[in-house]
């Protein structure tokens, strides 16, 4: 029996749980829907790319990352000073987080949101401060405006928000950000961003551009379908910037990333077409869902979110019954992704069969269900 000396605070932390993998099949399915993946493998070019790459991986890639970081800097606007490189956004949240707090220091964002925000919180020694979401599964401005103390040192913004797909406007998000003293840093996670199709929804880069105190972490694992290869970057005020590059890991981001990013910023408008393909699929979905009278919250994501409380379990586990690997919450809900269009019109067939066993977390508003599929 071990007797090593361990971190205490640790055995508070949940181990991260990663989406189910499909088991090889010959058949169509099981579809794994439970990481928000990208569908479609690689274009062409990135992949010739990536090849080239490959025939130096005995090299260490370069740390600099200069030609990605000039693509970045070009496509936004900014100087190299205000971009860091991570091994996918969860990375560039982690430098983040450990560049502004530490011990006792305390981290605020919104809850349930993403479910590594208090892991990577403990981790560097501060206090992870979880706020509630609204009635509407949205971010409570004035509930985390409240929750704001002497020791904060940081605030997470998600937008569009994961697991709920629910998103931030730009006149909430201004009239909380006035809230926040001007030497806590506001980052703002826009993972999602390219699914997201509010018409007054925040972007990130413009609100870098008018708050020193604001910094957005940005990753190529969603929309632009890497995330095999863990690429991230944070676009940051130039201090915060040079202490998080003090905390990042070395060589994190692997040529082939580097390679695949760079190639992948080259096709964005190729990829755009992709992005809003699965953004169709995405409303052909909702709006089957809303067929059969499912009340759920508006998505501006590449996933849905049935929020079935105490039937969560239950509920993936008939989803899996249907060859759909999703993501349950237990006590919460279930996150489901958009992926191909078959996997698609399984995800409708199986809300039917959640209504149909009365696995509906009293979210159905009537007792109807459409053959939609």
């Amino acid at each position: 029996m071990s007797n090593l000396r361990l971190r205490a605070d640790l055995a508070g932390i949940p181990d991260y749980k990663p989406g189910k993998t499909a088991s090889p099949s010959s058949g169509p399915g099981p579809f794994k829907l439970s990481s928000n993946e990208n569908p479609y493998a690689p274009l062409p070019s990135v992949l010739a790319a990536i090849a080239i790459q490959a025939e130096s991986v005995n090299r260490y890639p370069e740390t600099a990352a200069r030609e990605l970081v000039t693509g970045l800097c070009e496509r936004y606007g900014v100087k190299a000073a205000n971009v860091v490189l991570g091994s996918g956004s969860s990375e560039v949240i982690s430098q983040i987080i450990r560049a502004t707090a530490g011990h006792g220091d305390e981290v605020v964002f919104p809850w349930r949101s993403f479910e590594a925000y208090p892991l990577l919180t403990v981790a560097a020694g501060a206090v992870p401060v979880r706020v509630p979401l609204n009635e509407r599964h949205e971010h409570d401005f004035d509930a985390m405006a409240a929750a704001i103390t002497e020791r904060t040192r940081l605030i997470i913004v998600c937008n569009p928000n994961n697991p709920t797909g629910t998103t931030v406007g730009r006149a909430e998000l201004d009239a909380f950000l006035e809230r926040v003293p001007s030497d806590v840093t506001v980052l703002i996670d826009e993972a999602y961003a390219h699914f997201n199709r509010r018409p007054d929804t925040v972007q990130g880069i413009d609100v870098f551009r008018r708050r020193p105190n604001v910094a957005l972490a940005h990753t190529f694992s969603k929309a632009y379908g890497l995330a095999g290869l863990r690429v991230g970057y944070a676009i940051a005020p130039a201090a915060l910037a040079a202490a998080q590059r003090k905390v990042a890991l070395p060589f994190a981001v692997t040529s082939l990333a580097q390679a695949a990013a760079v190639a992948s910023l080259r096709a964005e408008a190729e990829l755009a077409e992709r992005v809003d393909a699965l953004v169709a699929e995405r409303d052909r979905v909702t709006k089957a869902l809303v067929d059969q009278a499912w009340a759920l919250p508006e998505t501006q994501a590449n996933f849905v979110w049935f929020p079935l409380g105490a039937d969560a379990l239950a509920g993936a586990e008939l989803f899996e019954e249907q060859g759909l690997l999703v993501r349950p919450f237990a006590g919460e809900g279930i996150r489901v992704t958009v992926a191909e269009t078959a996997a698609n019109g399984r995800v409708v067939a199986a809300a039917a069969a959640l209504v149909a066993a009365g696995l509906t977390g009293g979210l159905v508003t009537e007792n109807r269900v459409s053959n939609a599929s």
